[in-house]
């Protein structure tokens, strides 16, 4: 009578083992891009937002002061209200996922100009473009924290 052996052999499975691992080794980093690509979109998106609701906001009062809510300081002069720092809630509200991954401030803010910023942190600092930077004129830019990358490569 013969007899019939199920399972794996021992070098089967260290060849799985291997695939699998290097498998992982490929796509992990590929993945972890994506990852960090699509919180930067979402942070693009909030800067134009951001960017509505303050010309929203110089519409109604005829300048960007103003704006800017806790963590900034008086740029204009106007007395107690900030502008610039995180946005006021009465301009814009940071979506909570955005929020997670990057700060937007208002920064460099007169009577009739302004630069915006999405600051990385948490998951999102090691991204290699650094802060996005979006001025009143529509003018985008990075502040790459590696070498040869662009703003082309980032907006």
């Amino acid at each position: 009578m013969r007899q019939t052996q199920s399972g794996f052999t021992l070098i089967e499975l260290m060849i799985c083992v291997a695939i699998i691992g290097i498998l992982t080794a490929i796509a992990l980093p590929s993945y972890q891009e994506s990852v960090r690509k699509s919180r930067r979109a979402d942070a693009k998106a909030a800067l134009l937002g951001l960017v509505n609701a303050m010309e929203r906001h110089f519409t109604e009062i005829n300048t960007y002061c103003n704006a800017g809510g806790t963590g900034g300081g008086d740029s204009c002069g106007t007395g107690s209200i900030n502008d610039t720092g995180t946005p006021s809630s009465s301009v814009y509200t940071v979506d909570t996922g955005t929020a997670t991954y990057y700060d937007l401030t208002i920064n460099a803010v007169d009577a009739s100009t302004y630069t915006l910023w999405a600051a990385p942190k948490s998951a999102q600092a090691s991204d290699k473009c650094g802060t996005l930077t979006l001025t009143h004129l529509g003018a985008k830019d990075v502040t790459a924290q590696t070498s040869g990358v662009t703003k082309a490569d980032c907006w």
